[in-house]
């Protein structure tokens, strides 16, 4: 079977800063948390914890009130993200000219889907008494929303996949993405993922698992520390992002702009436990990964780790990393962004890999915000706790395991 290469020639995200991906990356190189305090009073017992939120979308300014009342916010997220990476990527929203877009598909991750229309069709029923709720949330709930919307509004006729592999969701989509292209089976997909866990019962569950980072409204912003001696858990956040692949030769006919190559990918699953991570299934992913991309660990010069300041995993994330990197591990660069980005679930891989692909573009590392006391069994690794600019980066990895076992790598490469 041939192997195409596989070109990364669109970008797009909700952020919780505001704007784009450059504007997003900026901030994560200037150490800018977007953490803030979740407040919510109209329930028997509030919430308040740091969390994570994109205050600044408007679903019907970005998407038109038609199509944004056809969603939940997951998918409100998905849309706008794929809107603006197809944007990025010069693609035009519906075929033009003789293009045949029915082999041109969709891959994309979420860990929750529509949770939110859910839980407001609880409280209409048990809250409000209602005897009814819409007869929309079956389709505002379902998983594969976000794609099937994605797909109808591209007129994008091959595939059209949701991945739901908790927080590995769409690292996954973007995986799988990527052997389609690779194979010739479709010559550009859309692919990311999206995710919307305010949801009051989401929260609250999470809350019970004893993961969460606390915090008050004068420490929220620091809240998560991955790698740091004293870190007290993951920050919920929302978000989407996504990514165009296209086959390498199709976009430099068209002249299109290449930010990064996609070069490799695995997935492993633990076997052992429903929570707790095992190193050995993050090394089998790592050196798959490799081998899938042809790479070895001295070609890898940075690692954006799924890092989630949790007390087990980040100390298991850092014996993977320094088993597959061996004596190169000390001088092997990692970071976790999530200590500025919070967790988006199902989001986060796809959130994680944009970043990568911008770290290697711009030859610059976004740094592991409020490290500054490292965890000695997380130690043995070059962690950035300052931005580093002018970077000579040739490839790079982006890690995402996840609840279940599940453990998914990405590796990209820079082009000059």
């Amino acid at each position: 079977m041939s192997r195409r290469r596989v070109a990364v020639t669109g970008l797009g995200m909700v952020s919780p800063y505001g704007a784009g991906p450059d504007d997003f990356f900026a901030r994560l190189l200037a150490g800018e948390s977007a953490v803030r305090l979740l407040r919510t009073d109209d329930v028997p017992r509030p919430l308040n914890l740091p969390f994570v939120t994109c205050p600044a979308f408007d679903p019907e300014a970005v998407l038109g009130k038609p199509l944004a009342g056809t969603m939940d916010r997951f998918a409100q997220l998905a849309m706008a993200a794929a809107f603006a990476a197809w944007a990025d990527a010069g693609l035009s929203r519906t075929a033009a000219g003789d293009e045949d877009r029915d082999s041109w598909g969709v891959a994309w991750g979420t860990a929750l889907g529509g949770t939110l229309a859910y839980e407001k069709g609880y409280r209409e029923l048990w809250q409000k008494g209602r005897e009814r709720i819409s007869p929309l949330s079956v389709v505002l709930g379902m998983n594969n929303a976000a794609n099937a919307h994605i797909s109808i509004q591209f007129g994008l006729g091959g595939i059209s996949m949701s991945h739901t592999v908790a927080c590995a969701s769409s690292a996954i989509a973007i995986g799988e993405a990527f052997r389609r292209v690779r194979s010739g089976e479709a010559p550009v997909m859309l692919t990311g993922g999206s995710d919307a866990p305010q949801a009051y019962g989401v929260a609250r569950a999470w809350e019970a698992l004893r993961v969460l980072a606390g915090g008050d409204e004068t420490t929220a912003a620091s809240a998560c520390r991955p790698f740091h001696a004293e870190r007290s858990g993951l920050v919920l956040g929302e978000g989407g992002a996504a990514l165009v692949l296209e086959d390498w030769e199709r976009a430099i006919a068209r002249g299109a702009r290449i930010h990064g190559e996609i070069v490799g990918y695995a997935s492993t699953c633990d076997h052992s436990n429903l929570v707790r991570p095992e190193v050995a299934g993050q090394v089998r992913a790592l050196k798959a990964t490799l081998a899938d991309a042809g790479l070895t660990p001295a070609d890898i010069d940075y690692v954006n780790a799924h890092g989630t300041a949790t007390a087990e995993g980040d100390g298991v994330e850092a014996a993977a990393l320094q088993e597959v990197f061996a004596e190169r591990a000390g001088r092997l660069a990692v970071s976790a962004t999530k200590s500025m980005h919070g967790h988006q679930l199902g989001a986060a891989g796809a959130v994680e890999a944009l970043i990568t692909v911008l770290a290697l573009r711009a030859g610059a590392i976004p740094p592991t915000a409020h490290l500054d006391n490292i965890d000695p069994a997380c130690a043995g690794l070059d962690h950035v706790t300052v931005a580093r600019h002018d970077q000579p980066l040739r490839a790079a990895l982006s890690n995402s395991f996840a609840f279940g076992g599940s453990n998914a790598v990405l590796a990209f490469r820079a082009v000059r």
